[in-house]
C-alpha cells in the first residue's frame, strides 16, 4: 500500500502510532482517501483525508521532527538545503514535505530554515484516466497536436495529477482515437510529476517524455527546447515573467505547451501581470477551469480562444 512506504522516514514514535493506526484500526479506504500527515511541534498529529481528518492523542515532540527531517535528508540535511529553503523537499514517489519554522534571510534572500515547527507530508497519487474529460478540448485532432493549453484550479483540487496524466496519454498515444504519441519534454521543477530518483521516473509519464527535475520552470523549459527537440512542452504552476517568456519562446519555435496555474476565474489568473501577459499575447489557445470537487478531472468551464477577435470564449 501507497502509505506503507512513508513510515521509514518519521521517527520510530510517529511511525509506530502511524503503523499501528493503518493495521489495526484505519477502514481498507482510508488507504486511498489518505491526503496529508501534518507533524507540528508540541501537537497533536493529524492525519488528513478526503473528507475528514484523525486527530490523535499522540503529541509530537521537538524530538519527532528532528529525527524524521534526518530521515527525509537521509542523514545530510546540508545535501538537501536548497529545497529546504524553498520550504519543502520532495521524496521517492513524488511525496512533498512541507517546512515551516524560523526563516533565515541573508541579503535579501532566504538561505536557511531552522528551528522546525512543522512538517506536512502531502501524500502524492496517481490516478490513470483523470485527464479523460479534459482530452477532447485538449487535442487537436486535426494536425495529432495539442492546444496551447492553461489548467486552472484553486490548491488541492487535482492539477498537478491531472497534468501528469494529461502527459503519459500524450506521450504514449490514444489508439481508441487514433492519436500518435509525441515527444514531451516535462520540466518537474519539484519532483512531483514524475517522482524521478536516481534517474528513474516513479510515476508513469509515457514513453516518449524527456524529464528535467529540480530546476527552475524557465531555465528547464530553454534546456529541453535545445537539447531534446519536445514536440510539446509541459509545467506544473507557471506565474513567473520568467516562466511566460520562456513559453513564448517554446511557441515561437513550434512547439506546444500544457501548464497549470493558480485560480478560479479569468480575473484571478489576470491579477498575475505574467499569467496576463500571457493571455493579452494569445499564446494559450485553451483555458480550463478545474471544478473545486473531490473527484479528479471534473471541469467547471473551458475557454477558448477566437482566432477571428482574439478574445476567450465560452467553448
Amino acid at each position: 500500500m501507497l502509505v506503507f512506504n512513508l513510515f521509514k522516514y518519521f521517527s520510530e514514535s510517529l511511525e509506530s502510532v502511524i503503523e499501528n493506526y493503518f493495521n489495526n484500526i484505519a477502514k481498507p479506504s482510508e488507504y486511498m482517501a489518505l491526503e496529508e500527515i501534518r507533524i507540528r511541534s508540541n501537537r497533536p498529529l493529524i492525519l488528513k483525508f478526503n473528507d475528514n481528518e484523525k486527530i490523535f492523542d499522540y503529541i509530537v515532540t521537538v524530538e519527532d521532527l528532528i529525527e524524521t527531517l534526518q530521515k527525509i535528508c537521509e542523514n545530510s540535511i546540508y545535501s538537501y538545503q536548497s529545497q529546504i529553503c524553498n520550504g519543502f523537499i520532495t521524496i521517492r514517489g513524488g511525496h512533498r514535505v512541507g517546512i515551516s519554522g524560523n526563516v533565515v534571510i541573508e541579503n535579501g534572500k532566504i538561505i536557511n530554515i531552522n528551528y522546525i515547527s512543522s512538517l506536512n507530508f502531502r501524500i502524492a497519487k496517481e490516478i490513470n484516466g483523470c485527464s479523460n474529460k479534459l482530452l477532447k478540448y485538449v487535442i487537436n485532432m486535426e494536425n495529432n497536436n495539442v492546444y496551447n493549453t492553461l489548467i486552472v484550479s484553486k490548491p488541492g483540487v487535482g492539477k498537478t495529477t491531472i497534468l501528469r496524466d494529461l502527459v503519459r496519454r500524450i506521450s504514449n498515444g490514444i489508439e481508441q482515437i487514433n492519436f500518435q504519441g509525441l515527444n514531451v519534454g516535462l520540466v518537474d521543477e519539484r519532483g512531483e510529476i514524475a517522482a524521478m530518483y536516481k534517474g528513474v521516473a516513479q510515476n508513469d509519464i509515457g514513453m516518449r517524455t524527456d524529464v528535467l527535475s529540480n530546476v527552475k520552470k524557465d531555465k528547464g523549459m530553454k534546456l529541453l527546447i535545445r537539447s531534446m527537440a519536445p514536440q510539446v512542452i509541459a509545467a506544473d504552476e507557471i506565474g513567473s515573467k520568467e516562466d511566460v517568456e520562456a513559453i513564448k519562446e517554446a511557441v515561437c519555435s513550434g512547439i506546444k505547451g500544457i501548464f497549470t496555474a493558480h485560480g478560479s476565474s479569468l480575473d484571478d489568473i489576470s491579477v498575475n501581470p505574467s499569467i496576463k501577459d500571457l493571455l493579452m499575447s494569445h499564446v494559450i489557445e485553451r483555458i480550463i477551469f478545474l471544478d473545486n470537487k473531490k473527484v479528479k478531472g471534473e471541469i467547471e468551464k473551458v475557454y477558448a480562444l477566437n482566432k477571428i477577435n482574439l478574445e476567450y470564449v465560452i467553448y
